[in-house]
């Protein structure tokens, strides 16, 4: 395989798709308003991240080593975050049980930016 996290990230791009469709056309009657709003925000974000994950992977300025540093944090981002809201609107999980998995994915998220910030503020 030559590049293992392009191949994640095409994955990621396809379930984004995927749990949209099933989100639009299954959902949409299964689950109240509010957890549909929970179940598309972590369709919104995995796909923000996927193009992040595209662009980073696809930069030919960074090293192999720095495409796999910034891409642990946006893969860890989106699992967190997005299958914590999963888990939360279509599989039942009570928020209160698995609170600190969402914002945990959101500071997987925080640190990837902040990472890839300080990478073109260095020039890597």
């Amino acid at each position: 395989m030559k590049n293992k996290n392009l191949v994640i990230t095409a994955l990621l791009g396809l379930t984004t798709v995927v749990f949209g469709a099933f989100g639009a056309h299954v959902l949409k009657s299964k689950i109240s308003p509010e957890l549909l709003i929970t179940f598309e925000t972590g369709i919104r974000y995995q796909m923000y991240h996927v193009f992040v994950l595209l662009f980073i992977n696809m930069y030919t300025d960074f090293s192999t080593k720095l495409k796999n540093n910034l891409s642990l944090f946006f893969f860890l981002g989106i699992l967190c975050f997005s299958g914590s809201l999963y888990a939360i609107s279509v599989l039942g999980f009570p928020a209160k049980n698995i609170w600190f998995i969402t914002p945990l994915g959101g500071l997987f998220f925080i640190i990837g930016w902040f990472k890839l910030a300080i990478s073109f503020f260095k020039g890597k």
